[in-house]
């Protein structure tokens, strides 16, 4: 997957600070039902937000890095405890897809 460019990252944090959360997950960390669920909004929306609770900012780190891996996603931002992911989906659905609904914040 090839990197964001400067001008991409802006817009998708444009578009995901309007978001909320969609997948928590707890300070035990990653298991393959918190994966599943984070590739189906991928898959869905292609931009979501993820919450990681935990005080361990090192651990916090190391999730969302594994998240992004596992999921073939990309970073586009983290705050706190919250980090934006982003994926291109195969097919695109315009009802679904948080780029599509939300294009007119990216301007």
């Amino acid at each position: 997957m090839a990197a964001l460019s400067i001008h991409e990252r802006k817009r998708l944090r444009q578009i995901g600070h309007a978001l909320n959360p969609v997948v928590m997950i707890g300070g035990q960390g990653l298991s393959e039902n918190v994966v599943e669920e984070t590739n189906r909004a991928l898959n869905d929306h292609e931009l979501i937000k993820i919450k990681i609770a935990g005080e361990d900012r090192e651990l916090r780190v190391a999730i969302i890095a594994e998240i992004a891996k596992v999921t073939q996603s990309e970073v586009v931002q983290t705050i706190g405890k919250v980090a934006l992911l982003y994926k291109k989906a195969a097919k695109q659905n315009p009802k679904l897809s948080n780029l599509v609904r939300h294009s007119h914040l990216a301007n």
